[in-house]
């Protein structure tokens, strides 16, 4: 398809799916906080046969270019769990990446639109690549700092093309930045702290690498539960359960990954990553054939990483609102930052926390938790 001298054209094999993947290079060129994620790791999300997220939900990839340049890329997705858990026929988009001109956007943001309309979507969010539980949002505030393991980054401009195109903010979610080399927990946290732990009735516990299946497991079963309740919340399948399991156990330490027990039953959960980004900066996305030794010698044999993210917390529904799960909550924070801080970590990223939700807003804050990041989705009606 040719629109406004902008060729349109499906991504249909390996060649182009590369090409799709690499099409940021360009876009980033000039801005020094952009990182290439590391193009194997793409290639297997965006693989239908390899992510299980294609088996509840379809998607398409399209590249445009002008007079032979490759300018931009979008994806669109149709996940059946959406309607089954929120009863809307949603569409979403993804993989937004062009150049600073509206005709390239219009281009890309129609054709999804019309993939998705022919599908029986009554209206499109995003952009999610490919779901909530990936990466969520665009940054719209940020910019002058590289993103975190897992976190999308933009240019400033994206988010007029968009508004331009029809779209309308339907959300945003934070992500906050927190200086871990010092004591963070207020006296009055630390009293309630050490008393919650003094009744025996709860412990904290490492994740257990000869049980790591099973206590992975636990962990997201725990995730399933406390979220379950926020905006466009959609569980992991038992899939996605395994596949996460697989793709985490290199970045997962037991000494940064914790569970809290009451009375025996695991309750809560917070899982504390290396801050890969941080590590594949100059491998230009890229494993072979040296990247791979680099990446080991820096994630395992000689740690150099300063930063760490944690991507999953959560308390199950039923002591959100109590004392003791307060007290939980502080405590993972508070073991893991001191674990963190002995491997020779200074900063953690935490997030992403929806607007709304003010009651955890509040806690980060307590701890001295800044919101640095802002990551906003649009939605427009088909």
């Amino acid at each position: 398809m040719t629109r406004n001298n902008v060729e349109i054209r499906e991504v249909t094999d390996g060649q182009s799916l590369k090409e799709f993947i690499r099409v940021p290079y360009a876009i980033f060129k000039d801005d020094p906080n952009y990182i290439p994620p590391l193009e194997m790791e793409r290639m297997d999300i965006l693989s239908r046969d390899k992510n299980p997220y294609f088996e509840h939900a379809e998607a398409c990839y399209w590249l445009a270019s002008r007079n032979g340049e490759t300018i931009g890329r979008i994806s669109a997705q149709l996940d059946q769990l959406v309607q089954k858990y929120h009863g809307e026929k949603t569409g979403h988009f993804g993989f937004f990446d062009c150049i600073n001109d509206q005709s390239v956007a219009d281009a890309l943001l129609e054709t999804a639109e019309n993939w998705l309309r022919e599908r029986g979507a009554e209206k499109v969010i995003g952009p999610f690549s490919l779901s909530i539980n990936e990466e969520t949002g665009m940054l719209v505030d940020g910019f002058d700092t590289p993103p975190s393991l897992m976190m999308a980054h933009s240019r400033p401009y994206y988010e007029s093309l968009v508004k331009n195109h029809g779209f309308e903010k339907v959300k945003d979610v934070w992500a906050y930045w927190l200086d871990i080399s010092q004591d963070i927990l207020p006296p009055a946290v630390d009293k309630l702290v050490k008393r919650t732990f003094n009744s025996d009735k709860v412990t904290i516990r490492p994740i257990d690498m000869k049980n790591y299946d099973r206590d992975l497991a636990t962990i997201l079963d725990i995730f399933n539960d406390a979220w379950s309740d926020n905006w466009g919340f959609i569980p992991f399948t038992d899939n996605e359960l395994k596949q996460v399991a697989k793709d985490m156990k290199l970045l997962i330490r037991p000494d940064f990954t914790y569970i809290a027990e009451m009375d025996g039953e695991p309750q809560a959960m917070m899982v504390t990553l290396p801050n890969l980004n941080e590590l594949i900066r100059d491998l230009n996305g890229k494993l072979f054939p040296t990247g791979i030794f680099k990446l080991l010698w820096r994630l395992k044999l000689h740690p150099r990483y300063k930063t760490v993210r944690v991507p999953l917390m959560g308390v199950r529904k039923k002591y959100q609102n109590g004392m003791i799960g307060g007290a939980m909550a502080f405590s993972l924070i508070e073991t893991c930052r001191i674990h963190a801080t002995a491997a020779g970590c200074t900063h953690a990223e935490l997030g992403w926390v929806l607007e709304e939700n003010t009651r955890l807003q509040k806690m980060l804050e307590t701890i001295g938790c800044a919101h640095y990041k802002t990551y906003r989705l649009f939605v427009r009606d088909l």
